[in-house]
C-alpha cells in the first residue's frame, strides 16, 4: 500500500508514466538493476502487494494478474495477483512460504504508493527495500532486494480515503508499464 524505503543510500530511479518514452525508461533502468544479480540468483521471486479493494492499492495486485499470464521461465514466481493478493493480513505468512520454498530467492517487491502532488504517475525503481503499509501506521516487514513502485495519489491527511478514491486509469497504466517492461527484461536476460 504505502511505503517507505528503508535503504536511502540507494539511488530511486524516478520515471513519469505519462511520458511517451516511459516504457523505455523503465526498461533500461529496470534491465541494468537486474543485470547486477543475474548470475547471483537462481530464483527471481516477483511480491505484488496489494489488494483490489482500493482502487489506490491495486497497482500490485494487477502487475501479478499481468505478469501470472505471461510464459516465464521455471525460475521466476509471481506471487500477489487479483485472484490471491498479497496484502497486510497475509504479508509475513507470504515471505515466510517464499524463504521456505525457495532457496536464495531474489525478491523484486512491488507496491502502490503515495507521494508529492507533483510525483503522482511517477514509478520509482532502486536498490533496497520498501516497507509496506507504513504510512497507514501498520507494523509490516520491510521486503525486497529491488523495488518498484508507483506514486498513485498524492500523500496527506485521510490516506487510505485516498487510495479508495484514485482513478483506475492512472493505477492501470502504471500496470501496464511495468508489466510490460518486466516482461522485455526478463525474456531479455
Amino acid at each position: 500500500m504505502i511505503n517507505i524505503l528503508t535503504n536511502r543510500n540507494k539511488a530511486i530511479n524516478y520515471i513519469n508514466s505519462s511520458s511517451e518514452f516511459a516504457l523505455l525508461e523503465f526498461k533500461e533502468i529496470f534491465f541494468n538493476i537486474l543485470n547486477k544479480y543475474k548470475h547471483k540468483f537462481k530464483t527471481f521471486i516477483f511480491l505484488c502487494i496489494g489488494t483490489d479493494r482500493a482502487t489506490g492499492d491495486s497497482l500490485g495486485p494487477l502487475v501479478g494478474y499481468k505478469l501470472s499470464k505471461l510464459p516465464f521461465d521455471k525460475n521466476i514466481f509471481i506471487y500477489g495477483t487479483l485472484e490471491s493478493p498479497v496484502h497486510a493480513k497475509n504479508l509475513k505468512k507470504t515471505i515466510k512460504d517464499i524463504y521456505l520454498k525457495h532457496k536464495n530467492p531474489f525478491l523484486i517487491a512491488i507496491d502502490a504508493s503515495l507521494g508529492a502532488k507533483e510525483y503522482v504517475n511517477y514509478i520509482n525503481v532502486g536498490e533496497g527495500s520498501i516497507k509496506p503499509g507504513a504510512g497507514a501506521k501498520k507494523n509490516l516487514p520491510p521486503v525486497g532486494d529491488i523495488f518498484i513502485t508507483g506514486i498513485v495519489n498524492h500523500t496527506g491527511i485521510l490516506e487510505l480515503s485516498v487510495l479508495q478514491n484514485t482513478r483506475l486509469s492512472i493505477v492501470m497504466n502504471m500496470a501496464d508499464i511495468i508489466s510490460s517492461g518486466i516482461w522485455h527484461c526478463v525474456s531479455a536476460i
